[in-house]
């Protein structure tokens, strides 16, 4: 783990500046993940990163292990806990719904990570994982070159199906899915539908 977080230390601004680089596909990203989050309800984003996604989405607590990381977060006003998913200082039933962004392919270990978080789940409460999908053309390409990236080479990417199972497994039901990132290096915002299988860009939701 210590690997795969002085990583992102050493390279926050670099992975910062991938969403400007890559502004089409972020804005696509976002588009998936809007679909899933519930309006005006306490959320929290697990492996926050640099905080882009939960500024976008309005939330304002975090969970992070990355010191710079974390550091570009709390610029963008999100309350940055140092921790990892598997192990969440947090009170039981805090949140209304928490948000993983690409941040599954890093875990150490996921049964414990989905666990963890459907304790500070209040009852009802949602988990939003959002995933390149392993089984997908960019999954496929991601995992063929990920000894060459700096981000990705410690990652382990999971199907649609591996993360359900997990899922369900937590304790975790009521699924729904949506998909984008059709098309490679697309030029334009790519709308998001229903289900998975087609898009490389997977966001699962479930509730407890």
């Amino acid at each position: 783990m210590k690997n795969k977080i002085k990583v992102f230390d050493e390279n926050a601004l670099d992975y910062d500046n991938w969403f400007e680089r890559h502004n089409t596909a972020f804005q696509t990203e976002l588009l998936a993940i809007k679909q899933a989050i519930p309006l005006h309800k306490k959320g929290i984003e697990i492996g926050v990163g640099t905080g882009r996604f939960a500024e976008y989405f309005g939330i304002t607590d975090g969970v992070e292990p990355s010191e710079n990381m974390t550091q570009i977060a709390e610029q963008r006003g999100i309350k940055v806990i140092k921790a990892v998913a598997e192990d969440l200082p947090i009170k039981s039933e805090s949140f209304d719904f928490a948000l993983l962004v690409t941040t599954v392919c890093f875990l150490n270990d996921i049964p414990k990570a989905f666990s963890e978080i459907r304790r500070i789940l209040k009852p009802k409460g949602e988990i939003i994982v959002a995933i390149i999908d392993k089984n997908s053309a960019l999954g496929k390409k991601y995992e063929a070159k990920k000894a060459k990236n700096k981000f990705y080479k410690d990652a382990h990417f999971h199907s649609t199906e591996d993360i359900t199972a997990w899922l369900t497994q937590a304790g975790f039901h009521k699924f729904e899915y949506w998909q984008t990132l059709f098309k490679e290096n697309s030029e334009q915002i790519e709308e998001p539908k229903e289900g998975f299988g087609k898009g490389s860009f997977v966001v699962i939701k479930a509730q407890k």
